[in-house]
C-alpha cells in the first residue's frame, strides 16, 4: 500500500494542538520533529549529541501524519485543511504551512528512525529501538521496539505518562486490557512487571505490529493480541483498564467500563489533550468514578481513576 505523508510546520506552542488533528482523522501514525525537545533530550544525555547533527531552534515543529492512499484519503486531508484554517483564524501568531508527499509502504517505516533512539522512561524502562545499540544495566526494563507503521515509540507525552504511572500500579497477576495497543509498547511494559494482558486494536497495521513486538520481547505467554471494536472481543474483567486513545474514544468507551473493569480495578486514561481535559474528567465521574490521580506533560493530560 502506498501512504501519503502530510507534513505541517507550525510555531512550537502549537505542535500538540495539530498532533491532536491528524489523530482525530483517524491517522495510524504521527511524527513530530521538534528542535527544541530534541536538545533537551540531548541536554539530558537521554540522547548522544554526536547521534544527530547540529540542532538549531526555529521555534517551530514539524508534525508528521501518515495516511493509507485509499478512498478516503481525499475527505480527510479536506477535514485537515478545514482544521488548519479555522486554526490560523484562531491563532493568526502561528506559522502554519501544510504539504504533501506520497511514499512507498517500505519508505515510511523508515522515513523517521533517525529520530527515535533509546530512552530511559520512569524508574527502570528502557525503551530500545531494535535497529540500535545500548548499553543495558541489571535493573533496566528493556522494552524492545519496531513501531512500524503504529503510534508508539513511547517518546510521546501520552505514553510515557502511561509508562510511570504502570510502574507505579501493576503487580504479578494482575489482569490488564490495553485499548487501542498501537505498537503494543503498554502491553509489554504490564506484561514484563508481571501482568496478562489482553491488546486490543481496530487497525490491521497496528496488530501486526502489536504481534511482532510482543514475541520480540519474549511474552508472547502473558500477551494475547486482538483485533475488534475496542471493549468489545474481551472477557471478563481487568484489574487495570488502559486507553491510550483521544478523548473522544475514550468518552466513548465509559459505558463498556462497567463490564471489563473489576470493582476494585483502576483506569488509566491517556491521549486526552489539556483543552478537552475537563470534559473528560466530568465525564467519568458521571460514569461513576473517582479521579485518583490528573497528571500532566507538555499539555497532554492522565486520568488514574478507580469505581466511586
Amino acid at each position: 500500500m502506498d501512504w501519503r505523508e502530510v507534513a505541517v510546520t507550525v510555531s512550537s506552542e502549537g505542535e500538540e494542538t495539530v498532533a491532536d488533528l491528524f489523530y482525530e482523522l483517524g491517522c495510524p501514525g504521527v511524527s513530530v520533529e521538534d528542535p527544541e525537545l530534541l536538545l533537551s533530550y540531548m541536554e539530558s544525555g537521554e540522547w548522544d549529541y554526536h547521534a544527530f547533527e547540529e540542532v538549531e531552534l526555529t521555534g517551530t515543529c514539524v508534525v508528521k501524519g501518515y495516511f493509507p492512499e485509499d478512498d478516503e484519503l481525499t475527505d480527510k486531508l479536506n477535514k485537515l485543511d478545514l482544521k488548519i484554517f479555522e486554526l490560523i483564524e484562531r491563532y493568526p501568531h502561528w506559522l502554519i504551512l501544510r504539504k504533501g508527499l506520497s511514499l512507498k509502504e517500505e519508505d515510511w517505516e523508515t522515513a523517521w528512525k533517525a529520530y527515535f533512539k533509546p530512552l530511559h522512561i520512569g524508574k527502570h524502562f528502557l525503551i530500545k529501538p531494535t535497529w540500535e545499540q545500548v548499553d543495558i544495566k541489571p535493573e533496566d526494563v528493556v522494552l524492545e521496539l519496531d513501531p512500524g507503521m503504529a503510534f508508539g515509540t513511547g517518546t510521546h507525552p501520552t505514553t510515557t505518562l502511561c509508562l510511570r504511572t504502570l510502574e507505579d500500579i501493576i503487580r504479578p497477576g494482575h489482569m490488564v486490557f490495553d485499548l487501542g495497543t498501537g505498537s503494543g509498547i503498554l502491553a509489554i511494559a504490564a506484561a514484563k512487571l508481571g501482568a496478562k494482558v489482553d491488546a486490543v486494536d481496530l487497525d490491521s497495521v497496528a496488530i501486526r505490529v502489536a504481534q511482532e513486538n510482543v514475541t520480540l520481547n519474549n511474552v508472547n505467554d502473558r500477551v494475547r493480541v486482538l483485533r475488534g471494536d475496542l471493549g468489545t472481543v474481551l472477557a471478563g474483567q481487568a484489574d487495570v483498564v488502559i486507553a491510550n486513545i483521544i478523548a473522544d474514544v475514550i468518552l466513548m468507551l465509559l459505558p463498556d467500563l462497567k463490564r471489563l473493569l473489576h470493582q476494585d480495578g483502576e483506569f488509566l486514561a491517556s491521549g486526552i489533550i489539556d483543552n478537552r481535559a475537563d470534559e473528560v474528567e466530568v465525564a467519568l465521574k458521571e460514569a461513576g468514578f473517582k479521579i485518583v490521580e490528573r497528571v500532566e506533560d507538555s499539555g497532554w493530560i492522565l486520568f488514574r481513576a478507580r469505581w466511586a
